[in-house]
């Protein structure tokens, strides 16, 4: 029975059609719990919603824990100990403790309330266990982290740069050095929103070096990614086959 189970609460295979049906329904959960998020106002039906949604996210964590032992092909009590700590539990866990002020009132006492209503956006990343395009783009990042890690300690070292030179450049136009920075990433993702800018003219021709820079290192990861994702699209091709 608890084999079942765990063969239903995994990602589905391409031929479990239960699982597929568990994982449809789970992201409609997911996405549905998010709805009264997008609203200021509390109505009794979002009130609704967020118990059903809880019993259904406290259900699926609880039929995940029993069966950890098959996760981790382990049937010791180690496995039912580990799972708890795991990743994607601990989203799980996350995701469900903001809905437990609805659940109790006792908890409605607490001054976090507003955090942990905030907190329910972490019911997105449930859907990563769901998902089979977004468990593709995971492995993207996964197999591309060093590249990644590369070109972001590039701009990272190149903000900051950017940064005391502006700062040295134009001293007036920035408070601090928090508002350079501000500046200098602004600058990188050329967003220009324009509430800090120079306004002398080497502070001008200093931002527009960095803004032209700044669209290179942008489209270093851009590549990255797309090249790492066609290369996954073409695995999971063959895979199929």
């Amino acid at each position: 029975m608890r084999r079942k189970i765990f063969e239903i609460v995994e990602t589905a295979d391409t031929d479990n059609r239960a699982s597929s049906i568990y994982d449809f329904f789970m992201i409609f959960v997911i996405i549905l719990s998010l709805i009264p998020l997008a609203f200021k106002t509390e109505y009794y039906a979002f009130t609704i919603i967020d118990k059903v949604c809880a019993i259904i996210f406290i259900i699926d964590y609880l039929l995940r824990w029993i069966t950890a032992d098959y996760k981790y092909n382990d049937k010791s009590i180690k496995s039912f100990i580990r799972y708890p700590f795991s990743p994607m539990a601990i989203i799980d866990l996350l995701s469900i403790l903001p809905s437990l002020s609805i659940l109790s009132n006792g908890f409605r006492i607490l001054r976090i309330i507003r955090m942990l209503r905030a907190m329910r956006v972490l019911r997105v990343f449930k859907m990563f266990r769901y998902s089979k395009s977004i468990k593709i783009i995971t492995g993207v990042f996964k197999k591309s982290k060093e590249p990644l890690i590369t070109v972001g300690t590039l701009a990272l070292v190149y903000i900051l740069i950017s940064a005391l030179v502006i700062i040295n450049v134009e001293p007036d136009s920035f408070n601090n050095f928090f508002d350079a920075i501000y500046w200098a990433t602004v600058s990188l993702t050329t967003m220009g929103y324009g509430d800090i800018y120079p306004v002398t003219t080497l502070g001008r021709i200093v931002t527009m070096v960095s803004s032209i820079f700044g669209i290179a290192i942008v489209a270093l990861p851009a590549g990255i990614i797309t090249a790492g994702y066609m290369s996954e699209i073409e695995n999971s091709k063959d895979d199929d086959k």
